[in-house]
């Protein structure tokens, strides 16, 4: 029974070691995992709620609307990937608006080409 290899313990379908720290999740943890959080935005789509995270009014709206759905996304991931997923939620939904927004003002929001090209720098020993 030592701190890395202790004995695990189930916690909302992730294992916690005796050490207090989360194992990698299995492949179907990570299923079920994104099957809730799915269900979870659906429940909030239906509801026209966008963020359920960052703002009072939309995370007591979440709740009131979607509260079992938050329960069981929460149980079945680890607390670090919901707040992940629920920000970045969020964030996509910037990115398609400023997108969209771009496009109808005539703008493109892409590079000629569609690549990116990053600076290069010299390498040592060598001019350019």
């Amino acid at each position: 029974m030592g701190w890395l290899w202790g004995s695990s313990e189930e916690v909302g379908g992730v294992k916690k070691t005796s050490g207090g720290a989360f194992e990698s999740p299995s492949r179907s943890n990570r299923a079920k995992c994104y099957e809730s959080r799915d269900l979870f935005f659906e429940c909030l789509d239906k509801n026209k709620i966008l963020d359920s995270v960052n703002t009072k009014a939309g995370i007591d709206a979440a709740r009131k609307a979607c509260g079992e759905a938050d329960k069981e996304f929460e149980k079945n991931c680890a607390h670090s990937w919901v707040e992940y997923f629920k920000k970045q939620r969020v964030v996509n939904y910037q990115k398609e608006q400023t997108i969209k927004r771009i496009e109808a003002e005539g703008g493109e929001w892409q590079m000629p080409g569609g690549e990116i090209k990053a600076p290069q720098l010299p390498l040592p020993g060598r001019s350019q």
